[in-house]
């Protein structure tokens, strides 16, 4: 005699499948990239993850972007890490960061910007980029020195959520809220499954103490 289920248990079953199938669908390519780049992660010397571009720039920034200040007019140290806000240094921040970018193809976000009585150190960052620019505040001449990474090591970092700021950020929360719904959905259908119910139970307790067994006996 076939079994009746009540109207709950068949609407539940349904929306987890549902869930379950949809949740996996829109969050496909999140999944798998992130699945990837876990690997390349913990082995980031291959594919030439490790590789570095290295390029050196030098010039003079404007006066009018960076006014002069003679050496023997210095009386104390300033400094700050706020690329967006000004200090009582004289120092238009944004303007000298924005004079840097355009001329020389800058990329990522000011990440730091000090000043003293001698020179102003700026430091863009982003995903697989740095650039280093040291100017000099007397005589108005700077050094930047840019370094670029490749494909491996821009998705490592947007993995890791490394100078990718805050909306890439919001996509990693995003993407584990999927993981979990998938996770939950997938273990409760185990439940709907009468004939894969044990066996499918089995292998959930088998692979959680496979994974603390790797941390207690291999960390």
């Amino acid at each position: 005699m076939k079994r009746r289920h009540s109207p709950f248990y068949t609407w539940f079953a349904a929306t987890m499948r549902w869930l379950h199938i949809y949740v996996s669908l829109v969050g496909f390519t999140a999944l798998l990239f992130f699945a990837v780049t876990g690997i390349t992660l913990n082995h980031p010397t291959w594919l030439g993850g490790d590789a570095q571009h290295v390029t050196d720039f030098d010039g003079t920034i404007p006066e009018a972007v960076l006014p002069r200040k003679p050496l023997e007019a210095a009386t104390e140290s300033e400094s700050t890490s706020d690329a967006e806000e000004g200090g009582d240094d004289g120092v238009d921040r944004l303007a000298v960061a924005e004079h840097l970018r355009a001329t020389h193809s800058l990329r990522g976000k000011v990440s730091e910007f000090r000043v003293d009585d001698t020179e102003c150190m700026v430091l863009f960052r982003g995903p697989a980029y740095a650039a280093d620019a040291y100017l000099d505040r007397a005589t108005g001449k700077y050094t930047v020195t840019q370094t670029a990474m490749g494909l491996v090591a821009l998705m490592n970092d947007l993995h890791k959520g490394r100078d990718s700021g805050q909306t890439w950020s919001l996509v990693i929360d995003i993407s584990g809220v999927l993981m979990i719904v998938v996770s939950i959905t997938g273990l409760v259908l185990v439940f709907y499954l009468r004939r894969r119910k044990r066996s499918g139970l089995i292998s959930v307790v088998v692979g959680t103490f496979i994974l603390i067994g790797a941390y207690y006996f291999g960390v």
